[in-house]
């Protein structure tokens, strides 16, 4: 058995548990059952564990250097150092798409594990609504996107990372503005809670607001280190060139800076707290439009290097946000 059959395996497996996860929270919500939700707690630990063991076998696929694995064979090389190897992992579609999904598994586990200070109304839809967002990717990384297929013949050396991101750089900038898109599912996690069971007083505000200067925080470093290493790379416009991804990654950091001074307003005025709402469903959904822009191909950017056709299904996905969030709110 090959490192890349385990990490198939692992995401069929995390799939199945992240259905189970957030079907058994809305059951345990709806039949106020603790025992439910505390299954649904230890679901998402499951889900983590999944997502970490299929991480772990594609990057010890590149270690390895099995270029019968497809993806190992177009993003990494024997002349490729063990570092750019490593981070070759998120460098293209397949495995940037496998990074945003453990993220969020990472990030689902640390919100179970630290939920006791949470509003306990809110905790089985915040689950669930993490779950159907780790749904949605790991089906696209199963069906379309999967980063274990083989191929029938295995090359004798891999075509190697773009020059381009042969660079330090590369090593902490995706990584960080990825998790950076990402983190910002859990305070959307809240917002969609809040709304469900219409506490929308300041109470969900304080439950998120370590999670959104975190999320905030980790978004601007990320875009502090894509400044940096646009500088020193000859065409991509120095410090910031209005370019359209660009763009893309800084819309949800103006949102979610936005919402860290009205949640100030809320709890001490009780005032904007549609506004507050609005700011952090706008983050996400900002976050998932910037992926969306960047995979579908409908912009020409410098920084564009995993085109794909699964720009479509981010776009049903950011479509189903836009609906489902906006009829919550006007119910």
């Amino acid at each position: 058995m090959h490192f890349s059959d385990v990490g198939f395996i692992a995401l069929i497996l995390g799939s199945g548990f992240a259905m189970y996860t957030g079907f058994v929270a809305v059951l345990g919500a709806l039949r106020k059952s603790e025992l439910l939700v505390a299954s649904a707690k230890r679901g998402i630990l499951v889900v983590a564990f999944f997502l970490l063991l299929a991480s772990a076998a594609l990057i010890a696929s590149f270690l390895s250097h099995d270029f019968g694995v497809s993806y190992v064979a177009q993003h990494s090389s024997l002349a490729m150092p063990w570092y750019f190897t490593t981070a070759a992992f998120y460098g293209g579609q397949e495995g940037s798409l496998l990074y945003w999904a453990l993220m969020l598994a990472v990030f689902s586990a640390i919100f179970v594990l630290t939920a006791r200070r949470t509003v306990p109304v809110l905790v089985p839809y915040v689950i669930a609504t993490l779950m159907a967002i780790e749904t949605f990717l790991l089906i696209v990384l199963i069906t379309v996107s999967n980063p274990f297929v083989r191929l029938p013949v295995a090359p004798q050396d891999g075509v190697g990372l773009n020059p381009l991101l042969m660079d330090p750089g590369m090593l902490v900038h995706p990584p960080m503005l990825l998790m950076g898109y990402m983190s910002f599912s859990v305070p959307f996690a809240f917002a969609v809670a809040a709304m469900i069971t219409g506490k929308l007083d300041s109470e969900w505000l304080r439950s998120i607001r370590r999670w959104t200067l975190a999320s905030w925080s980790i978004q601007t470093t990320g875009l502090i280190l894509g400044a940096w290493w646009a500088y020193h790379v000859l065409g991509w416009g120095g410090y910031w060139g209005w370019d359209p991804v660009e763009n893309a990654a800084l819309l949800p950091w103006l949102t979610a800076t936005a919402f860290l001074h009205s949640t100030m307003v809320q709890e001490r005025r009780g005032m904007l707290k549609v506004w507050n709402l609005v700011l952090v469903v706008a983050s996400f959904t900002l976050a998932i439009f910037g992926t969306f822009e960047v995979r579908s191909g409908i912009i020409s950017s410098v920084h564009s290097f995993a085109y794909s056709d699964i720009g479509v299904y981010f776009l049903v996905f950011l479509v189903i946000i836009v609906v489902f969030s906006t009829g919550l709110f006007l119910c």
